[in-house]
C-alpha cells in the first residue's frame, strides 16, 4: 500500500544508511524497521519488583547474621545433632 508520510530527517538520513550498507532496498529496511517498531510498542512495560518482607523471628545469640556462611554451618550442624539424637 502507498503513502505519505512525513519522517524526521535524521531518521531518513539513518534509514538510507542502513539501506546502503546492508545492500537492501530502502523500501525494505523502512518496512523492517517499523515492524520493530511495532513489536516493541507491542511489549507489555515490566512492572517493577515487589519483594514482600518475611519475619524471620528472633537471631540467635552468638551469630553474627553478616556472616551468612557461618550461620548457614551453624543451622547445618544443629539439624545434623537432632538426627543424630533422633537415632539413639
Amino acid at each position: 500500500m502507498r503513502t505519505t508520510l512525513t519522517i524526521d530527517d535524521q531518521i531518513i538520513a539513518a534509514l538510507k544508511e542502513t539501506a546502503r550498507r546492508s545492500g537492501k532496498p530502502f523500501k525494505q529496511v523502512a518496512n523492517e524497521a517499523l515492524r520493530a517498531g511495532l513489536r516493541e510498542l507491542a511489549r507489555p512495560t515490566p512492572r517493577p519488583y515487589r519483594l514482600q518482607p518475611a519475619d524471620m523471628g528472633q537471631a540467635r545469640f552468638g551469630i553474627d547474621l553478616d556472616k551468612a556462611l557461618h550461620l548457614a554451618a551453624a543451622l547445618e550442624d544443629d539439624a545434623i545433632v537432632r538426627e543424630l539424637e533422633q537415632h539413639k
